[in-house]
């Protein structure tokens, strides 16, 4: 959830719970797939044990310490919406790894006995190895404390090493904190990944042959061959196109009961294809005029005529079986129906995983999606130079373990969700790279990529998610970070991190998972660089965190006088001066501002806002917070020093590609308002960009905008213009009105959230309409 937005009031929370127990309930009784059915099961208890809890007091929605008696630094079980289970993460039951350290410590199995001999000298001496290999996992932060301790030990900080075990003891017994044996060693730094290569094996593994493609295999390698093997043995009785007009010897009778037989076994093998059994198709009616003539029964008219218009049909599409029409069709057939299926060649693909280390990415993804090979073909039966198809491809091109860079070019990576999913990787070396030592530079590491993990909770009232910093075992070694190197190491990751988000995906808001690893990594580069998040709309109280006003203020000393201030009508001199003025308060109070009330009502005043409230009028507020900050772009490029390759003027031409693009899909679109939203981003974008080239570059990108458009649908064309004239109209040297239109109309602001129906909805008349 959001940082920095104020949610709903808790009078609301109970019902959502309620609405989820009760979708949870009903696909747990309705759903035809057993699977789906027991994971609705599931959740229904979870979400059952939450409305309990609420109900007794001993979890508390919105607060940082949602499970009573726990405190915010534990791991919270977290579901959807935020809401926390009441337990813990690192709670639970034993895990196998855990019984077997009791096992070969000869301890009780439970965590206590654990924690206990994990701070004798043997347990220590165990610990210590596990630091020095780093043959371990973390993959909750809290199994990383008591490694922390080893290390604090055995570096003679044995007074931080008890003051962390105080803090620990009285959740000894419930919670893990030793961490998971591993096979593997941590993965490269440099590198990341985005499927490890046993979630790649899980992937192919749950995959099932196709049921259309194997029911056309049957058709094909089954059903059509034994139709011609009817179709000729009806030929033997027939002159020209009239079947039975020669009438058939006693053999002919005998053939007819064996093909009968074996269509009989043939029916019971292959069961995907159910054609054949359709008295009314060609095969249908061969086999039954048979089954009557074998019987002894003579054909009566009517299925004689439809047993002579079958036979015909047959011989003039295809031709007489054994011709040269017929043999050329057949064999493409065959061949189709020889091809390996994508099932068959996924399960190749598994086999050649399972050689591969499990638990980290694929230095190299080619090797595993080669064409089938000779040795291959011998084990498995599978065609030599079987291609691999594409589906099973993107599997495992997932795990490529690469710099993230490649992995963009490469489009393994293919949208900034992604991009976040995978920054925490870095993001983890980049925090341990202050620390000297090696064996804590890895503990810290992977500490850090399982906080990561750590689902974010529902919170009110600006309360913030709870941060790496605050867990008690990562203060105790913070005073071991060198700080010099580590603001270095995370000024240069912020930078590349920033350019390749910007470059990677111009037009594409930056996701919040992204935006708070970009922010961690601005804090440790004490850069005073604040990063702002997406405030979700249908929570949003009217509130902002002073980091805002900050964000805006940054953004005025890069942007001012620019065409970016005057196309959405910026004073970004008072808001230099609004934040001079809320800083100075700031110094005379003995507490620090948790929102800055001026930005807030700078912005609702932006927005034209009437004071009632609805999700589109908190929509226009926050849209016009992310107007005045430029959603941390500006942050990015004058406080991290971000310069993306190849510069400003592509980047604006590709975000008005991206408008274009979104713009065609509002078109027959029942529910466009999403879309809208998604083109102004692109559309901000295009204006910042804009601004930031030369005067030559600007006129030279403004001049192909029209020639872009025409690149689309008309009707793209015809929406843009009010916006495309209104930018032109503005580089030129115009304003708007108040309203964000002039020219009588023909030229509007392009903003995405309205308390009316948005005009990029109306396609405009043409000429030719308006004057009829």
């Amino acid at each position: 959830m959001n940082d920095d937005a104020e949610q709903q009031p808790l009078t609301r929370i109970p019902p959502y719970a309620r609405d989820q127990l009760a979708k949870a309930f009903v696909t747990a009784l309705t759903h035809e797939d057993a699977g789906t059915r027991e994971r609705a099961e599931d959740r229904a208890r979870r979400w059952r044990g939450i409305l309990d809890r609420l109900a007794d007091g001993s979890l508390t929605v919105g607060s940082r310490t949602p499970v009573a008696g726990l405190p915010a630094w534990v791991t919270p079980a977290v579901v959807r919406g935020g809401f926390a289970t009441g337990e813990a993460s690192a709670g639970g039951p034993l895990q196998p790894y855990e019984k077997e350290a009791a096992r070969r410590a000869g301890v009780p199995a439970d965590r206590r006995a654990l924690f206990l001999h994990a701070l004798t000298e043997a347990g220590l001496a165990e610990l210590g190895a596990l630091l020095d290999d780093g043959r371990y996992e973390v993959s909750v932060p809290e199994e990383a404390a008591l490694l922390t301790v080893a290390w604090l030990v055995r570096s003679g900080q044995v007074t931080e090493a008890v003051e962390l075990v105080e803090v620990l003891e009285p959740f000894a017994g419930r919670l893990r904190f030793t961490p998971r044996p591993s096979a593997a060693p941590a993965p490269d730094a440099c590198a990341v990944h985005r499927r490890t290569v046993a979630d790649a094996g899980r992937t192919l593994a749950r995959r099932r042959p196709h049921a259309a493609v194997e029911t056309q295999r049957e058709a094909l390698t089954v059903w059509q061959p034994f139709a011609d093997e009817l179709l000729v043995h009806w030929l033997e009785t027939a002159e020209g196109e009239r079947v039975l007009a020669r009438t058939p010897d006693e053999g002919w009778y005998e053939r007819g009961a064996a093909l009968l037989h074996r269509y009989r076994l043939l029916a019971a093998a292959h069961t995907r294809c159910g054609k054949h059994r359709d008295p009314k198709e060609n095969l249908g009616i061969l086999r039954g005029a048979l089954e009557e003539s074998v019987a002894g029964r003579p054909l009566d008219a009517r299925r004689l005529g439809l047993l002579r218009h079958a036979v015909a049909s047959m011989v003039r599409r295809r031709g007489v079986p054994g011709s040269a029409r017929h043999l050329t069709l057949r064999g493409r057939q065959a061949a189709q129906g020889a091809l390996p299926s994508h099932h068959a060649l996924a399960q190749l693909v598994l086999r050649r995983l399972g050689e591969l280390p499990q638990d980290v990415g694929a230095a190299e993804v080619e090797p595993l999606v080669v064409a089938v090979t000779e040795r291959e073909h011998q084990e498995t039966g599978l065609p030599v130079g079987a291609p691999v198809p594409a589906s099973v491809r993107g599997v495992v091109e997932a795990t490529l373990s690469a710099p993230l860079g490649t992995l963009v070019e490469r489009g393994v990576v293919p949208s900034a969700e992604v991009l976040a999913e995978l920054v925490p990787q870095l993001v983890a070396a980049t925090t341990a790279q202050g620390f000297p030592d090696e064996a804590l530079r890895t503990l810290m590491a992977a500490n850090y990529r399982a906080f990561r993990n750590r689902r974010s909770l529902l919170l009110l009232h600006l309360e913030r998610q709870v941060r790496v910093e605050e867990l008690p075992w990562v203060r105790a070694v913070s005073g071991q970070r060198g700080e010099e190197a580590a603001q270095e190491g995370a000024h240069d990751a912020l930078r590349q991190l920033g350019e390749l988000a910007v470059q990677g995906f111009p037009g594409t808001l930056l996701p919040n998972p992204l935006v708070r690893e970009l922010g961690v990594l601005a804090r440790q580069a004490d850069l005073g660089a604040p990063m702002v998040e997406e405030l979700a709309a249908d929570i949003f109280m009217g509130t902002f965190s002073p980091k805002f006003l900050t964000a805006a203020r940054i953004a005025g000393e890069l942007l001012r006088g620019t065409l970016y201030e005057r196309y959405y009508g910026i004073d970004y001199a008072a808001i230099r001066n609004l934040a001079i003025a809320e800083a100075g308060e700031a110094l005379t109070r003995a507490y620090r501002p948790r929102t800055s009330p001026q930005f807030a009502r700078l912005c609702t005043a932006r927005a034209g806002a009437s004071g009632r409230s609805s999700v589109a009028a908190n929509g226009k507020v926050i849209e016009q917070a992310q107007i005045l900050t430029t959603h941390n772009l500006a942050t990015l490029v004058r406080q991290v020093g971000i310069a993306p390759e190849p510069g400003w003027e592509d980047l604006a031409g590709r975000c008005f590609r991206t408008v274009c693009r979104l713009v065609a899909r509002v078109h027959h679109n029942p529910r466009p308002l999403a879309t809208i939203k998604d083109a102004a981003y692109a559309w901000r974008q295009l204006i910042f960009f804009l601004a930031l080239c030369p005067p030559a570059e600007q006129t030279r990108l403004l001049d192909g905008l029209d020639e872009e458009t025409a690149r689309h649908p008309a009707h793209v064309a015809a929406r843009l213009a009010p916006a495309l004239a209104g930018l032109h109209l503005v580089a030129a040297g115009g304003s708007f009105a108040d309203d964000g239109t002039a020219l009588g109309g023909r030229a509007r602001r392009f903003l995405g959230w309205s308390t009316e129906e948005h005009w990029l909805r109306r396609l405009p008349l043409t000429r030719e309409q308006a004057a009829g």
